[in-house]
């Protein structure tokens, strides 16, 4: 009896850890180019850090798959609204890798200025994800200054599916994709954490910082919403950088746009 106990019990969670393997999804990381131009770095330091009137920018999106779940992060610019939205739409993009909009299930936004949710309408079935300070300025009447909600509108106006977030949210529950807090850009900012297999955890920035010398030198825009909470931010990116070793990818300097596979290639 006791033979047959045990043997029943290793059996058991030998099926366990099958299960639990089986139930492990991969997850990739996929930038798409949504947008090339310069700006002024001056704007983007209130203490007179720069002293060049003109700097690369860039404007990126990403597709998270995790198993058969699909995940977009960022929408970039409509193409053709600004000087700098030389970006194909972001539909023709994903067809190349295969993705239907319909069947993205996420919408992660990191906050509501428009080139980063130019193309957010285009999701008609996903669930947005958004700072719930964010969501209330765009709601707003009249709208907060800088919100872009007449990208929006289709979302409001059709009561799509919104998770209106005041903390961190694990987005599939297992730790692999979170949507975490980093206000100061805008009142309801985020930021993005992918840990893939092979590369290691990868830290979306959002527009926590948009340049190399920001993030080294603590420097805040004038423009931003708060000059302490995006201290503060700042620092809660290198904490987990420091404690996950992760890499950080700051979406609007070239310079990292190297740190990813180049589209239509996916980092695992």
């Amino acid at each position: 009896m006791k033979t047959r106990f045990w043997m029943a019990l290793a059996a058991g969670a030998l099926l366990s850890l099958t299960s639990l393997s089986a139930a492990a999804q991969e997850v990739t990381l996929t930038r798409l180019d949504c947008g090339n131009g310069t700006n002024d770095p001056r704007r983007f330091s209130d203490t007179f850090a720069y002293t060049e009137t003109t700097k690369p920018f860039t404007f990126s999106c990403y597709v998270i798959r995790h198993g058969s779940d699909v995940m977009v992060w960022d929408t970039g610019y409509l193409p053709g609204s600004a000087p700098n939205a030389t970006n194909k739409p972001l539909g023709d993009l994903l067809k190349q890798i295969k993705v239907d909009p319909a069947d993205v299930k996420f919408v992660g936004i990191s906050h509501y200025h428009a080139d980063h949710t130019g193309q957010v309408s285009l999701f008609k079935n996903a669930t947005l994800l958004i700072g719930k300070a964010d969501w209330e300025a765009i709601n707003a009447t009249p709208p907060v200054a800088g919100a872009n909600a007449k990208g929006f509108a289709e979302w409001i106006a059709e009561k799509r599916k919104v998770d209106a977030l005041t903390a961190d949210k694990d987005v599939f529950g297992d730790g692999t994709v979170m949507v975490l807090r980093a206000p100061g850009h805008t009142p309801g900012h985020s930021i993005l954490l992918v840990r893939l297999k092979d590369m290691g955890p990868v830290i979306l920035s959002g527009d926590s910082v948009h340049f190399h010398e920001n993030y080294e030198h603590d420097g805040v825009p004038g423009f931003n919403d708060d000059r302490a909470q995006t201290l503060a931010s700042i620092q809660r990116v290198k904490q987990i950088e420091k404690n996950l070793k992760a890499t950080v990818i700051i979406q609007h300097d070239p310079r990292d746009i190297g740190k990813l596979p180049a589209f239509p290639a996916a980092a695992k």
